[in-house]
């Protein structure tokens, strides 16, 4: 009698050192939430933040310090007027791939990007402070506080 394969194990892990690959890549593409705001809190930010939303919904309330680049708005023109350095890309939140369609059109025009995983509903829900017209009270935020507009 074989033993029984769970699917964890149905496809076989990839060697060590193809998974350190694998996600050494990933890693230098996202960047987690928890990373950006203690670099932001220590004085260590070497990075700019840009909100891909709708301009209304960044108005209501945005990561502090972010600029505003709806996707439709991402042009040569437009990014040459960025900071330089690398740009650190979000949206709403993990349902959202705005952050992830920002990022390949700052990247097809030459920008170092990472996306930040969680995006705007994961920075609330640890209770980090927004700017903006509304900022987030993450004690009482629903759906409608976080500007669920990509």
């Amino acid at each position: 009698m074989t033993a029984a394969v769970s699917p964890v194990t149905e496809i076989p892990a990839l060697a060590p050192e193809r998974a350190f690959a694998f996600f050494a890549e990933r890693l230098g593409c996202q960047a987690d939430p928890a990373d950006v705001h203690g670099a932001m809190r220590d004085g260590r930010q070497d990075f700019t933040l840009v909100d891909v939303r709708a301009e209304g919904a960044h108005r209501k309330a945005h990561l502090p310090g972010a600029i505003s680049l709806p996707l439709a708005e991402i042009t040569a023109e437009r990014v040459a007027g960025l900071p330089s350095g690398l740009l650190v890309v979000y949206c709403w939140g993990p349902a959202c791939n705005g952050p992830t369609k920002g990022a390949m059109r700052l990247a097809a025009l030459g920008r170092e990007v990472k996306e930040m995983i969680g995006g705007l509903e994961y920075w609330v829900r640890e209770g980090w402070p927004t700017e903006g017209r509304r900022p987030i009270d993450p004690s009482t935020a629903g759906p409608a506080d976080l500007g669920l507009v990509c």
